[in-house]
């Protein structure tokens, strides 16, 4: 199976709102919410996409000739590549009946485990999705990362002791989920965090915590006062606000603000393994890939999920040997081009 045969299967099971478009780029589903779309006006997930098509690469093949290497290490563990797939929760309402979260997740774990990299997993208000979740990243000896919302601290507490047991190297909260619908009204109240709060959920966790949702440099600071090991530029998907800028345009100004003291990863819009190479230039360690995952998994099930990997695996090893990287750590920033 090839990507385009993904591309073309995906299309007659993704229900009525992802097209399983031949680039994700986020105009043909706009705001369409349900569905992939991003909130309001719809052109956070565009921005998010076009902003690192405006930036280039810097060919320079004056150099030892050989193999790239994509491996990189995060938290004690190496992985082939630094690419991980994001969380998404919520399939059958956004992306069809074909498949409900712990189907999904059952899915996309293990095959992400077998290819060399790690799942990031989603969460909702159906506590069978946590479970499931994370029952699959014991499955697969902790190589896997649960992703928590910003819960009531009994939920989390709940939550936590699922995480400790599944083995998992490392645990994630996407704070920005704060600005979804459904955890707007509940009682106990769910939503956004204080440090001291994130404090002691990162104390609970007993593994590294990451924080996905951060898109300024004041918000890394804090998250990295809270405790946070690892952070997640992200807007999540344009989904939570609408008219916030693109992660690559706030990307380097975290990077400066952090200056190596906690991992950074970055989503939202990039889609080949020449945009993870931008990343990396730009002072990221890792990216997570989301949408394109969905359109993998609804495609081509587990060979799918493997098909994928290797196309932007291919994709950021062909791009290191043209601009002169033979490691991930030889990537730098004069190696890209901002005009």
């Amino acid at each position: 199976m090839n990507y385009q045969e993904i591309l073309e299967n995906a299309r007659t099971s993704m229900g009525p709102y992802c097209k399983a478009c031949p680039v994700c780029n986020g105009k043909a589903c706009t705001s369409q919410m349900p569905g992939p779309g991003a909130k309001g006006t719809g052109t956070v997930a565009i921005r998010n996409y076009e902003k690192w098509q405006d930036i280039c690469v810097n060919m320079d093949t004056i150099c030892e000739n050989g193999k790239a290497d994509t491996s990189f290490e995060i938290f004690g563990r190496t992985y082939k590549a630094p690419i991980f797939a994001a969380p998404i929760g919520a399939m059958k309402l956004h992306y069809g009946d074909k498949y409900d979260d712990l189907e999904y997740n059952n899915i996309l774990v293990p095959a992400c485990a077998d290819a060399g990299i790690a799942a990031f997993t989603g969460d909702g208000v159906n506590a069978a999705v946590m479970r499931g979740a994370t029952e699959a990243i014991r499955a697969k000896d902790g190589k896997g990362i649960p992703t928590v919302k910003p819960w009531d601290v009994n939920t989390l507490q709940e939550k936590l002791e699922l995480i400790k047991a599944s083995g998992s190297f490392a645990v994630a909260m996407d704070i920005d989920g704060a600005g979804l619908p459904f955890l707007k009204n509940l009682t106990p109240p769910a939503g956004s965090k204080t440090e001291d709060e994130l404090r002691e959920v990162a104390e609970m966790a007993g593994v590294p915590f990451i924080i996905k949702g951060i898109m300024t440099r004041r918000g890394a600071l804090k998250a990295k006062d809270a405790g946070a090991a690892a952070i997640v530029v992200s807007n999540h998907g344009g989904r939570v606000l609408d008219q916030c800028p693109a992660t690559a345009e706030v990307l380097e100004d975290i990077v400066e603000a952090v200056g190596g003291r906690m991992k950074i990863l970055v989503d939202g819009g990039l889609r080949s393994g020449v945009d993870v190479f931008k990343a990396l230039a730009m002072g990221a360690d890792g990216v997570l890939l989301g949408r394109p995952f969905v359109t993998a998994v609804y495609g081509g099930a587990a060979e799918g999920v493997q098909c994928y990997i290797d196309k932007i695996g291919g994709e950021l090893e062909d791009t290191m040997r043209m601009c002169g990287a033979n490691t991930i750590s030889d990537i730098t920033r004069d190696m890209i081009f901002r005009a």
